[in-house]
């Protein structure tokens, strides 16, 4: 087993209990593992939902967390993927003055350039949108912290895996008992 640190997705698909986002994360913490991003919603399956998970750790460490959180919490199925076997992205928005979107051409642009989408416009401020990877998603952050960002908020993770997975008849299996 390869023992190098790299980028998991770990999917969690569960029923939605309280107090469950809880027990997941505790499993993280006894093992001193941060979790870069989490995201959760609803699965393709009707009354399941589905955790993301991002963390940077060993194949090994993936696989003991994968397991600790099928027998600890009551999953239905979790699983673990690297960057190269899924397909991922995050969104994000910046508000940020309106007088900047008319005074300061480049912010003009660093939109055009970014593949960013201004969702609103209002005398006070405008809002951008922007869908991508992580670094660039950070790379707009830096060039328009030139300017001055008055809000910024970035989503976790949102991934599907490249080959297909066989979850979907497991939960029809479920969801009919």
């Amino acid at each position: 087993m390869n023992e190098e640190i790299k980028t998991f997705t770990i999917s969690i698909y569960t029923e939605n209990n309280i107090g469950l986002l809880n027990r997941i994360s505790a499993i993280f913490q006894r093992r001193h593992m941060n979790i870069e991003s989490l995201t959760t919603s609803q699965s393709e399956i009707e009354g399941v939902n589905r955790f993301v998970i991002v963390v940077n750790m060993t194949e090994v460490q993936a696989i003991k967390i994968v397991k600790q959180i099928e027998k600890q919490v009551e999953t239905i199925r979790a699983y673990y993927h690297t960057d190269d076997e899924t397909i991922y992205t995050e969104s994000c928005m910046f508000k940020i003055k309106s007088a900047l979107l008319f005074e300061e051409p480049q912010i003009q642009n660093i939109i055009k350039e970014s593949d960013t989408r201004i969702v609103t416009v209002n005398k006070e401020f405008f809002v951008l949108e922007k869908s991508g990877r992580r670094h660039e998603i950070e790379a707009l952050r830096r060039d328009l912290n030139v300017f001055g960002i008055m809000q910024f908020v970035r989503s976790g993770r949102i991934a599907v895996t490249k080959d297909e997975m066989k979850i979907t008849e497991m939960l029809i299996a479920f969801n009919n008992q």
